[in-house]
């Protein structure tokens, strides 16, 4: 999502810009690893430079003192030309995430309109606090000389370079089973176009993969920029299309019996579904992608003009949000109940109305499947092979080639996730508890808590050590944060881990009770899920 800022902004990528830069993660040319202290200083003249304001020590420019770290005025002066985005842009690039709700109805499914409302207005609370600790750390942690430009570079200020990579690995697993959730569903949109001239599914799915590999090939993101407003557009017009369709159409019993494997019967919705646990649970980690922005905040902050500002844009984009899924799931599942599919729009029965929708969610989809395979290719080419094997630079011609092996390897990953496990809700409620929830719910009360011990402990330090009793007293009592708002978020650290445990739990059961149903696709098989 960071390649829709540079879109709106029009603005080279920060890789592109400075050739010494690799996405974030900085050649190390200091003699010593900053502080807490440290950087919270740079941050602080940094963010009184962006409001106009002047701090204590702050007369001379920052870029003037680049022999404390061997960094350039040239470089810092790139990097500060990158940071253009208005609030407003921000805004825009956050709701866009509004435009894919097809999840939602299968939610209320799930759970029924009482529990998936409180939920999605719940989750949406606390998904919009912890958007404001990761505002908060990185107002306080940000600067030019040392940036921060991804969520990855977040956790590595707090808790080292294991987190980091920890991270890392999650955004990358997140990214690739996104990639491979849009062939699962082209491939299903597919299957539907092609009506009685079915085609094997494990080959549909291949066939956007083999797509995925072709347009994988471009490295710079420009070319994306007229395709990803045309999809804005595209999404928009199939949710109201397939709304007004299901009000005027009965529910696709074929493809509900070829999902769920149940038989055509009336329509009932409920105040409360009585399902397995399992089931339910699945349908919540449904509802966890309606939030799962968070992942990139700290790259659109990083490209804003004054990241002070983001919580507006994050505020007013997450009530839109929250609002935007549930009305959508509400009205949806109102009209098709128990046959409601975890893709909306396959849930029209008229074939012309639903070859519409499948049309426009192919194009949709392979534009946005193209756009996560750049950003995940990207992530991994700049961490492995740029900063653990110490390889050539993205744009150069070696990297070409290695780009190219990358991509071919990425989208043969994802044609496996999606053809092993061929169900869209369930390896969606997958991804939302292994990744979606650790970046929106779980890790930013963790980094605020540990934020805040750190700077307390450090207080009249005497040199002992974190295992001593002294230590960790100054750490929980310490002035800066209060002992209850340290405990607070450390409890809602667990308490979300704990959600995003059971979580794997209720998406893993699913899967299996859906391979166990008669008429559910299987692994790598030729029978279509719809």
């Amino acid at each position: 999502m960071s390649v829709a800022l540079e879109l709106a902004t029009d603005a080279k990528h920060p890789h592109e810009v400075l050739e010494g830069d690799d996405v974030g993660y900085e050649k190390n040319t200091r003699t010593h690893e900053p502080t807490l202290a440290e950087y919270m200083r740079q941050a602080e003249i940094c963010r009184a430079r962006e409001s106009g304001q002047k701090t204590a020590g702050s007369e001379l420019p920052v870029e003037k003192s680049s022999s404390l770290d061997g960094l350039d005025e040239e470089l810092i002066n790139a990097r500060r030309a990158l940071r253009t985005a208005s609030w407003a842009a921000v805004f825009y690039l956050i709701t866009t995430d509004i435009l894919g709700p097809s999840n939602a109805p299968f939610a209320f499914s799930q759970v029924g309109y009482v529990p998936g409302a409180i939920l999605y207005v719940v989750m949406g609370f606390v998904a919009c606090y912890t958007g404001l600790l990761l505002w908060r750390l990185f107002c306080a942690l940000d600067s030019e000389r040392y940036p921060i430009k991804t969520y990855s570079d977040l956790c590595e200020r707090i808790f080292g370079a294991w987190f980091k990579n920890l991270s890392t690995v999650l955004q990358s697993l997140q990214l690739i089973i996104n990639v491979g959730t849009i062939c699962l569903s082209n491939a299903q949109s597919l299957e539907q176009i092609a009506n009685n001239h079915q085609i094997c599914f494990s080959v549909a799915i291949l066939i956007w993969a083999l797509v995925g590999m072709v347009i994988g090939q471009i490295r710079t993101l420009k070319a994306y920029g007229w395709l990803a407003n045309s999809a804005v557009w595209m999404n928009l017009l199939t949710i109201f299309l397939s709304m007004g369709f299901v009000a005027h159409s009965p529910p696709n019993f074929i493809a509900a019996k070829a999902a769920y494997n149940i038989d055509p019967a009336p329509i009932h919705t409920s105040k409360f579904v009585s399902l397995p646990l399992f089931l339910k649970v699945n349908g919540i980690m449904n509802m966890v992608f309606a939030y799962g922005g968070a992942m990139i905040f700290p790259e659109f902050m990083a490209e804003m003009k004054r990241p002070m500002d983001f919580w507006k844009a994050m505020c007013c984009a997450q009530l839109l949000i929250g609002t935007a899924y549930m009305m959508y799931g509400i009205f949806i599942y109102a009209f098709q109940g128990q046959f409601t599919l975890g893709i909306a729009y396959q849930g029209v029965s008229r074939f012309s109305w639903q070859t519409v929708c499948n049309v426009f969610g192919l194009l949709t989809g392979i534009i946005a499947a193209g756009l996560y395979g750049n950003i995940g290719i990207k992530v991994a080419y700049y961490s492995i092979v740029e900063k653990w094997f110490k390889g050539p630079q993205l744009m150069s011609r070696q990297g070409r080639v290695i780009w190219t092996v990358i991509v071919f390897t990425y989208w043969a990953l994802a044609f496996i996730v999606a053809s092993a496990i061929p169900q869209v809700q369930t390896i969606s409620g997958l991804v939302a508890a292994v990744c979606i929830m650790q970046f929106t719910y779980t890790f930013p009360p963790l980094l605020i808590a540990g934020y805040y011990l750190q700077l307390d402990a450090s207080e009249n330090d005497i040199g002992d050590s974190w295992f001593s009793v002294s230590r960790w007293k100054r750490a929980l009592f310490g002035g800066r944060a209060k002992w209850y708002y340290k405990v607070f978020n450390l409890f809602l650290f667990l308490a979300s881990l704990s959600m995003a445990c059971l979580g794997m739990y209720g998406s893993g059961k699913a899967i299996q009770a859906t391979f166990q149903a008669g008429g559910a696709a299987t692994s790598f098989g030729c029978g279509a899920p719809v």
